[in-house]
C-alpha cells in the first residue's frame, strides 16, 4: 500500500518551475531515497508532501489523507527532520523531547517513558540531563530522530540528515535509521545529496534533477536498465596464472577480452561466463582466489543519466 502517493505534482514560483509534474508512491515499511543536487527541487517537494505550501497543480496524498486540504491530520501521522532542528539550548535533551510530547498532547508518565526509551535508542541515554546546547552536531542529529520519534509517526521524512557529520557520524546515523525503520516498522522518505549514503539504506530511489523525477527502482534495477547493452566485467583473482591460462579464458564463448594486471583480472563478457571461468581456473590446477561481477553504483548510475551534472562531493562516504 502506498503511504506517500504524488500524481502530476507541480510547483512554478514567478515562472519557474521548481517540481515538474512529479509522481510518485512510496510503500508502506520502505526508505526511499530522494536523491538529487542541491536545487533540484527535492524541498520543495518535501513542503508540498507535509502541506507547508501548496502546489500548483496535481495532488499529494499521505497515509491516504489530502495533504493540501488537512495538513494538520498529515502532521500528526508524519515526522519531519529538517537538516538543522532547532531545540532549546537551555532545556536539557529529556526536557526537549518532553515539551514536544506535551505539544502533542501525550500524557507526562507515558512521555518520559518513551523519551527515556528513545534516547536509549538513539544512544543519548548518558546525556539526557545535559542541556541541548553543548550538544554537538551529531548529537543534535540523534536528538532530532528521538523528537520526531516521540508522537509514533506512520512516516518519517528527512531532509539530508546526516549534513555536517564527519564519516563516523555519518555512517552511525543511517545505521541508527535504518534499524529505527526496522524496529517501528516506518516508512521513511530520506532526501540527500550524497550517492553513498543512499546507497547504503535504501530499498529504492528516485533520481531527482531540475525539479523532475528522471528514474525510480531499486538500484540494481536500474543498474540493470541502464548498462543492458555494456559487456559484463567478471572480476578475478587466482594463483598462479600463466598465459596459457590466460589463452583458455579468452577462447570461452562469450569472453571478448581478458585484461590481466599481475594476479588480477578484468574479463570482458557478452553474458555472465563466472562458472566457466572458474571451472577453466580449477581445471587448470590454478588456486581460485576471488571471482565477482562488477556492481554499478549510484554514482555510475547518477553520471549516465545527468553527464556533466555537478554533485559535489556526492560520492564520497
Amino acid at each position: 500500500m502506498a503511504v506517500i502517493e504524488l500524481k502530476g505534482l507541480t510547483k512554478v514560483y514567478d515562472g519557474y518551475t521548481a517540481v515538474d509534474h512529479i509522481d510518485l508512491a512510496v510503500e508502506q515499511g520502505e526508505i526511499f531515497g530522494l536523491l538529487g543536487p542541491n536545487g533540484a527541487g527535492k524541498t520543495t517537494t518535501i513542503l508540498m508532501i507535509l502541506g507547508l505550501i501548496e502546489p500548483t497543480s496535481g495532488s499529494v496524498r499521505v497515509c491516504q489523507l489530502d495533504s493540501i486540504r488537512n495538513p494538520i491530520e498529515v502532521k500528526k501521522r508524519v515526522g519531519y527532520l529538517p537538516d538543522d532542528l532547532g531545540f532549546y539550548d537551555e532545556r536539557t535533551g529529556l526536557e526537549n523531547l518532553l515539551l514536544t510530547a506535551q505539544l502533542n498532547g501525550i500524557p507526562l508518565t507515558e512521555a518520559r517513558q518513551r523519551a527515556e526509551t528513545l534516547l536509549d535508542k538513539v544512544g543519548l541515554a548518558h546525556a539526557a540531563q545535559q542541556k541541548a546546547g553543548t550538544y554537538s552536531r551529531g548529537m543534535r542529529q540523534r536528538l532530532g530522530l528521538a523528537d520526531v520519534l516521540m508522537k509514533k509517526p506512520e512516516v518519517v521524512i528527512l531532509d539530508e540528515p546526516t549534513l555536517g557529520l564527519d564519516p563516523e557520524g555519518m555512517q552511525e546515523l543511517l545505521a541508527l535509521i535504518q534499524s529505527l525503520s526496522k524496529d517501528e516498522n516506518m516508512t521513511v522518505l530520506l532526501s540527500s545529496h550524497h550517492l553513498y549514503q543512499v546507497q547504503q539504506i535504501c530499498d529504492r530511489v528516485g533520481l531527482f534533477v531540475g525539479g523532475q523525477l528522471m528514474a525510480v527502482g531499486p538500484i540494481d534495477q536500474l543498474a540493470r536498465e541502464l548498462f543492458k547493452d555494456e559487456p559484463l566485467v567478471v572480476f578475478v583473482k587466482c594463483t598462479p596464472v600463466s598465459d596459457r591460462l590466460k589463452e583458455q579464458v579468452l577462447s570461452l564463448p562469450g569472453v571478448l577480452d581478458v585484461k590481466a594486471e599481475a594476479e588480477q583480472w578484468q574479463v570482458i563478457c557478452e553474458r555472465d561466463v563466472s562458472g566457466e571461468i572458474a571451472r577453466t581456473v580449477v581445471e587448470n590446477g590454478a588456486r581460485l582466489e576471488h571471482l565477482s561481477t562488477k556492481d554499478y553504483g549510484l554514482d555510475e548510475i547518477y553520471r549516465r543519466y545527468f553527464k556533466g551534472g555537478d554533485m559535489g562531493d556526492a560520492s564520497q562516504p
